[in-house]
């Protein structure tokens, strides 16, 4: 499909994967929208892709029924919304039960409101506005998960991590099937060891011993290679209700 002079939105898009997508759908000619939290870094990011086009933020909390509706919005003044990309998440990790006593519940459920209820919100907000559209290469849009490899390699401290990832890449099928007859296409993807800002804090030497576990490259993956992922997503359209490792057929240890 096709998305010159049509509007494109990126959850946590901020930085990481979910900036380098709105990156490269910027460098394509998309009207596109960042949503993140309010703050100093949605505004550097915005600040930072003004040259390649027309960038603007929409402040939100993907859990958030108004806020998101309201980015949903901006997306659609400014042109057909023809992609949604769900980017945002978080991975605190906490063991089930271990030194530190039982894992808090309140943990467990914030970790899955925002990897999974916010991606959901996205998702169903998203439709409605593009289930109205003309139809462009038979699409009348597309929808982008993110999970990770921890849905299904989950590691230790990941159970709440590896569940909200786990209900993305189990709800793509249904949530394409109830869209299929909006043609609107549901993808999702499942990056492996990325190198974004969760990994940033980590000393040089414990990047490389990571990536040296990935079979081949043996390197931490790049958000570009997932915004390209993204990018042909969006141009197949015989790619619908399924989940796709970028992950240089990593499968994670234990630790």
């Amino acid at each position: 499909m096709r998305i010159t002079d049509s509007a494109v939105m990126v959850t946590g898009a901020a930085s990481g994967l979910g900036h380098a997508t709105a990156r490269r759908f910027a460098a394509d000619g998309a009207r596109v929208v960042l949503v993140d939290l309010p703050g100093e870094r949605l505004d550097a990011a915005v600040a930072g892709l003004a040259e390649l086009g027309d960038v603007v933020a929409a402040p939100a909390d993907v859990t958030d029924e108004e806020q998101l509706a309201a980015a949903v919005a901006v997306a659609a003044d400014r042109g057909p919304l023809r992609v949604a990309v769900a980017c945002a998440g978080i991975a605190p990790p906490t063991k089930t039960y271990g030194k530190r006593g039982v894992a808090p519940l309140e943990g467990f459920v914030q970790v899955v409101m925002v990897n999974l209820v916010g991606t959901f919100n996205l998702f169903r907000l998203a439709a409605a506005q593009m289930a109205g559209n003309e139809p462009v290469d038979g699409d009348r849009g597309v929808l982008v998960g993110t999970a990770s490899v921890a849905a299904f390699d989950g590691q230790v401290g990941q159970a709440a991590y590896s569940a909200s990832k786990g209900g993305v890449a189990a709800m793509t099928l249904p949530v394409a099937r109830d869209l299929a007859e909006h043609a609107v296409r549901v993808m999702t993807v499942a990056p492996g060891i990325m190198d974004t800002p969760m990994l940033a804090g980590l000393p040089e030497a414990a990047r490389e011993s990571l990536g040296t576990q990935v079979p081949h490259p043996a390197r931490l993956g790049r958000p570009e290679e997932y915004a390209d992922l993204v990018a042909h997503i969006v141009a197949n359209g015989l790619l619908n209700g399924e989940t796709i490792r970028l992950d240089g057929a990593i499968r994670m240890a234990p630790r």
